[in-house]
């Protein structure tokens, strides 16, 4: 079953996925290719959103994101918005990022990308999360579904529930190195050996930030890894059943065809 092709980008909806992919991109890169630090990249995002926003409508319109695929987002969107508050206060307990990874699995990277982003910003609404801080967890939530789309189409079973393991394990840390790259220009001054510094060499900040985000954030980022691969491991077979059998019963696979009276008893024949 090719699952993910349902939900692909093609033509102009994957022009405007690269456009908010490398707009959004510079909002976590600025500090490696800039002389400046006085303000804060807010603006890059503020470009990159009616770039998401383009991608949704010109999928809705080609047909990309017809009205069963859209429902299936808000579901499980509320789902993961639903859950991400159950790991508030806890040490990189965020129980979110295994159902994000598994839905991105069966309908696609593309379905993941919209997923992740939107799931992030409606969990907003229930943590009351909302500052600078939002649109980088949405850009690297929706990357993250995104990168589902590197592991084989064809792996099942024990092979996929591995990869999909590793894949979690990954996106675990990608998204504290996301969410650190938001934080470091700011917070250490710069005084520190591990401090942002303007204008200095790209190798020179990046071996700062490096060391930055190793010594302040595995405490988050190694639970986080461990929890969603222990999720998947154990969850991962009867979730993905689960998912592909709303995907079939939901009839995305065969799309809706009306024919004339006519011709539906000749091939009733």
């Amino acid at each position: 079953m090719k699952t993910s092709r349902i939900f692909a980008f093609r033509g102009a909806s994957a022009f405007a996925l690269l456009a908010t992919s490398a707009i959004s991109a510079l909002g976590f890169l600025w500090p490696f290719f800039t002389s400046h630090r006085e303000g804060h990249p807010q603006w890059i995002f503020l470009m990159a959103t009616p770039c998401a926003l383009l991608l949704i409508f010109i999928s809705v319109s080609n047909n990309e994101l017809d009205s069963k695929s859209i429902a299936l987002l808000a579901v499980l969107a509320a789902l993961i918005a639903a859950l991400r508050p159950m790991g508030t206060g806890a040490v990189g307990i965020e129980p979110m990022w295994f159902i994000l990874i598994l839905s991105a699995r069966v309908f696609g990277p593309s379905f993941g990308f919209l997923l992740g982003a939107l799931s992030m910003f409606l969990s907003a609404f229930i943590t009351g999360g909302f500052g600078p801080w939002l649109a980088y967890q949405s850009f690297a939530a929706g990357w993250i579904g995104l990168g589902v789309a590197l592991i084989p189409k064809a792996l099942r079973g024990k092979k996929e529930i591995l990869a999909l393991t590793l894949y979690g394990i990954v996106a675990a840390e990608f998204f504290g190195i996301a969410m650190d790259l938001q934080f470091w220009p700011w917070a250490l001054g710069g005084d520190s050996q591990l401090s942002y510094l303007a204008g200095a060499p790209l190798a020179s900040n990046f071996g700062h930030f490096i060391t930055y985000h190793f010594l302040s954030s595995m405490a988050w980022d190694i639970p986080r890894a461990l929890f969603t691969a222990t999720l998947i491991t154990f969850t991962g077979i009867p979730v993905l059943h689960t998912l592909r059998r709303a995907y079939t019963r939901a009839a995305f696979v065969t799309p809706i065809e009306f024919i004339e009276r006519a011709k539906a008893q000749e091939v009733a024949k």
